[in-house]
């Protein structure tokens, strides 16, 4: 067997993939690369209608690539999971990340096990984030009713997928509506069923999908009168139906004003900056709900998601952060990152059991600026700090803990008001009005930045910080 006839470019062996979703081509070309001994380096893969594929259109053709006596690649079954669903992803380095990883995995069998590995790491995120857009299809998907010329009823419907996951939903939805004939447009191909067989079609536009049907109206009505306000979950809401999905969805356009009853009053403090002077929510549950759509600083015009805090209702000990980082916006989880996992290994080394402490940040939302792909942290103001203390002093209240650890400036300064030098404050403690005691130290993301001695000595500030905040915790007790 030999891998398709591929150019060569500048060294390259540039190596055209026929489907950008193609799972089965992908796994043949690589193992026949791997057995040829190509380096990672040496490949440019590309997609049909992608940049690359015309960039490198006009160069020299080589001969193929035949196999060589090389072993057969071995790996792991997860490595197969999640590389199936990472492919379908539409970032066009997948293809050069999954053979990057590949190759790893013949020298080193257990890469796969290793979370905090950079390659690892981007091709679990590409799996979840594909998965995920593959279950929001099938839930938010709306067939509408057309007529058309022949006999019998038919059905379109309109849908966006971030990911090339359309091919591999074909099969849920020719078994979840096998009597139906139906059409599903996307901007990325289409399917149609006419009842006995599956083809598929181009690229769709907007245009081409109806806009309604004489149903709806009644879905609506039936909708409206099961929705019981008192029971919603805002931010569980948005986390498994984002706003997004909402414009193709008839009874979506029902919601705001099915919860503005419900919210009017906390909505209204909060564009009137009282929140001073409103009720603090009575429980944890509350405030991530509240968080979820309160939109007093600019940050919340960057649309993420807001990073509720998480731990025991009652946990004696308190730590803050300072905002949510690109992992903990996609996951809704606070400290889940690199600067998470590094957390992680110094309470354990200090004897503290995170799952024991109530952990959150002075900021909700994650603030950033968008390079190319990329959306690069930047640090909250401290206006925007100081706009987020009600929420820290709502959790307080709540949780009642006898030590707040708070990690970095910004944290401080949502605890006490005002900046404080970390230098100066660190390693003893500072009173609190409610009685408790404020520790301050700095932000593992920081220790993460620094390089060679530099961050040795910080490293063992940082131990030695927490070190003697378990101690003070357990005297407390």
């Amino acid at each position: 067997m030999t891998v398709q006839q591929h150019v060569m470019l500048d060294g390259c062996h540039v190596l055209p993939m026929s489907a950008p979703d193609d799972f089965a081509e992908w796994r043949d070309h690589a193992r026949q690369l791997v057995m040829a001994g190509v380096l990672p380096d040496l490949i440019v893969w590309t997609e049909p209608g992608g940049e690359s594929a015309d960039l490198f259109s006009h160069g020299d053709r080589s001969l193929p690539i035949t196999d060589s006596h090389g072993l057969q690649p071995r790996v792991p079954r997860r490595f197969i999971e999640i590389a199936k669903a990472a492919v379908m992803h539409c970032d066009p380095e997948r293809f050069g990340l999954l053979y990057r990883v590949l190759w790893r995995l013949q020298s080193k069998p257990r890469l796969m096990e290793d979370a905090a590995d950079p390659d690892v790491r981007a091709l679990v995120d590409m799996a979840r984030t594909v998965r995920r857009d593959i279950h929001k299809m099938r839930a938010f998907l709306r067939f509408r009713e057309v007529e058309r010329d022949d006999e019998g009823e038919y059905f379109v419907a309109w849908f966006e997928p971030f990911h090339h996951i359309l091919r591999h939903n074909a099969g849920f939805f020719v078994r979840r509506f096998v009597n139906m004939r139906w059409s599903i447009l996307t901007p990325r191909g289409s399917l149609h069923w006419d009842g006995e067989r599956l083809r598929e079609g181009p690229a769709a536009t907007k245009v081409d999908a109806p806009n309604g049907d004489p149903m709806e109206e009644l879905w609506r009505g039936y909708y409206a009168s099961i929705f019981n306000p008192a029971r919603l979950k805002t931010r569980a809401m948005l986390s498994e139906m984002p706003r997004k999905y909402w414009k193709n969805m008839p009874e979506a356009q029902l919601i705001p004003q099915l919860i503005a009853g419900a919210q009017a009053r906390e909505v209204a403090m909060v564009k009137a900056g009282a929140m001073e002077d409103a009720e603090r929510p009575g429980t944890l549950e509350a405030v991530a709900d509240a968080i979820e759509t309160c939109a007093r600083c600019p940050i919340a015009e960057l649309h993420t998601h807001a990073v509720p805090g998480e731990g025991p209702v009652h946990a004696r000990l308190m730590i803050v952060g300072e905002q949510p980082g690109d992992q903990e916006d996609w996951q809704r989880r606070v400290f889940v990152g690199p600067a998470g996992q590094l957390l992680n290994v110094h309470l354990a080394r200090a004897g503290i059991d995170r799952s024991a402490a109530y952990v959150t940040n002075a900021v909700k939302h994650f603030k950033f600026v968008q390079r190319g792909k990329r959306r690069l942290h930047q640090n909250p103001s401290a206006r925007e700090i100081d706009t987020c203390r009600w929420w820290i002093e709502s959790e307080r209240a709540i949780v009642r803990p006898k030590l707040v650890l708070a990690m970095g400036a910004s944290a401080a300064r949502s605890v006490l008001g005002r900046t404080v030098s970390i230098g100066k404050t660190r390693g003893r403690p500072i009173p609190l009005e409610d009685g408790s005691e404020l520790w301050v130290t700095a932000h593992p993301s920081y220790l993460l930045r620094l390089e060679g001695a530099g961050r040795e000595k910080q490293m063992r500030l940082f131990d030695a910080d927490l070190a003697a905040a378990a101690a003070r915790l357990s005297e407390l007790a």
